[in-house]
């Protein structure tokens, strides 16, 4: 695995892992309950997920790579083909969405997405960004983002909700940090106390903190991990754990919290978390790894990242521990999260889902982690086709994780419900009345959060 010592492009190549998870675990018949799931010793348990491969965007597409999610859960990357690359989304719902490549560049990627259309990241004549340009999707359709008079290359990293999106232009020695903002775009030319200034912006919130990477002119060794607010007129550094002289910032949340990797120089570096409030902390690294960068955080200061020895480790750090996301997902899926070079987690949305990329059953691919829930609800209603609820319809749920079939009557307006399942396991719903033919009374689902429309429609004998 490659050390941590430079700001790692979000456009370079990763390799990408997926895999399905369905836990075991008992549906109640009450309320769905709050409480943090905690182990015999009466220690949090780990948080449990299912992973879901996001995919390619056209058939013949050789991989796929995560690079980020919305706060919302809108996950962006790119598929890999021979000669070019095409950005993408991803959603539960929606699955895989393809996104138009700028004219005169065959290699895009979608490095950030906002939740209400923006999506932002960078278009090239190469994978590895030659002749870079800033793009952004807006609802779709691609734009090039503007770039200063003089400039030629450029990139897009990230974007809030306000639609600023963040970056750099130019390259080597010569390239600054920017934010775009409408059909403006700014150099950040503030510097901090000592003289330190940006050269790639990498993350912003939605209240216009700018994360990302500066050089210090004392000492051109340093990594300079910077913090700038839209609208101030000057940066600072978020510092160094104890032993380390400098720190590359990556990722910003919404709750303030700063993400990166710090170390001596240009050595290997060690993640950490950093508030305004408390300063720099270290994230403890997961086990069997000795150097790892932070990449991504969410509004709760729930961080992900990648940690390596021989292989690259994707982590998850929820406030206290941290935890190997391979050890995350069930064993026998398919997917490989911690013997090879390839994987990476790069976002994590409020609701905790992580995206990155790892190895499915051979091939490099995008995944979308999405926590299991439990105490989960289906409901629906069983109705005529004129829309009359049906009192009295005998309606059960099996499978998933239910030790034997549950049955319940429609109430007054054909309305049922069962509470207490699991999320990400799938059930059968089955549903008989009397005096009645139901068109379609046997069908599953598999729900990842309340479903409140599984209804049944029924015709008089």
């Amino acid at each position: 695995m490659k050390q941590t010592t430079y700001p790692a492009r979000r456009r370079v190549f990763p390799a990408i892992v997926i895999s399905y998870v369905i836990l075991a675990g008992l549906v109640l018949t009450g309320t769905a309950s709050s409480q943090v799931r905690k182990s015999a010793s009466g220690i949090p348990a780990p948080p449990q997920y299912q992973i879901f491969d996001i995919g390619i965007v056209a058939v013949g597409d050789t991989a796929s790579q995560g690079f980020g999610v919305s706060p919302g859960g809108v996950a962006v990357g790119r598929s890999v083909r021979t000669g070019g690359a095409q950005a993408f989304t991803w959603t539960t719902g929606g699955g895989i969405a393809g996104l138009p490549n700028i004219a005169g560049r065959a290699f895009c990627v979608s490095n950030a997405a906002n939740d209400t259309g923006a999506v932002v990241g960078t278009c090239a004549a190469s994978l590895f960004g030659t002749s870079r340009l800033p793009v952004i999707w807006q609802n779709g359709v691609v734009s090039q983002l503007p770039l200063p008079s003089g400039e030629t290359l450029g990139d897009a990293n990230d974007v809030n909700a306000s639609g600023v999106a963040v970056g750099s232009v130019d390259g080597g020695s010569l390239q600054q940090a920017v934010f775009y903002s409408g059909p403006n775009t700014t150099v950040i030319t503030q510097t901090t106390a000592n003289g330190c200034f940006f050269n790639t912006a990498f993350g912003v919130n939605d209240s216009g903190r700018i994360v990302g990477t500066g050089i210090d002119p004392n000492n051109a060794a340093r990594n300079v991990g910077m913090v700038f607010d839209i609208g101030q007129s000057s940066a600072f550094e978020v510092g160094a754990l104890p032993g380390a002289n400098g720190a590359l910032a990556f990722g910003i949340g919404n709750g303030g919290h700063v993400v990166g990797s710090s170390m001596m120089n240009q050595g290997s570096g060690l993640p950490f978390i950093w508030t305004q409030a408390g300063g720099m902390a270290a994230i403890p690294l997961p086990a069997g790894t000795t150097q790892g960068s932070a990449r991504a955080v969410n509004t709760a200061g729930r961080a992900v990242g990648t940690a390596s020895s021989a292989f690259a480790i994707p982590f998850l750090y929820d406030g206290s521990a941290t935890h190997r996301l391979a050890d995350l997902i069930p064993p026998g899926t398919g997917w490989d999260l911690s013997t090879n070079t390839s994987s990476s987690a790069l976002g994590i949305s409020d609701n905790n889902v992580i995206v990155g990329t790892g190895v499915f059953n051979g091939a490099v691919h995008a995944y979308a982690m999405v926590p299991v829930a439990v105490n989960v609800s289906v409901g629906g209603r069983v109705l005529t086709s004129g829309g009359a609820g049906i009192r009295n319809a005998l309606v059960t749920i099996s499978g998933g994780n239910l030790p034997a079939p549950v049955t319940v009557q429609t109430g007054n307006f054909g309305s049922y419900n069962f509470t207490g399942l699991q999320s990400g396991t799938t059930y059968t719903v089955t549903v008989g009345a009397k005096r009645y033919v139901i068109l379609q009374p046997s069908r599953v689902v598999t729900p990842q959060a309340n479903v409140t429309d599984f209804d049944f429609i029924a015709e008089p004998q």
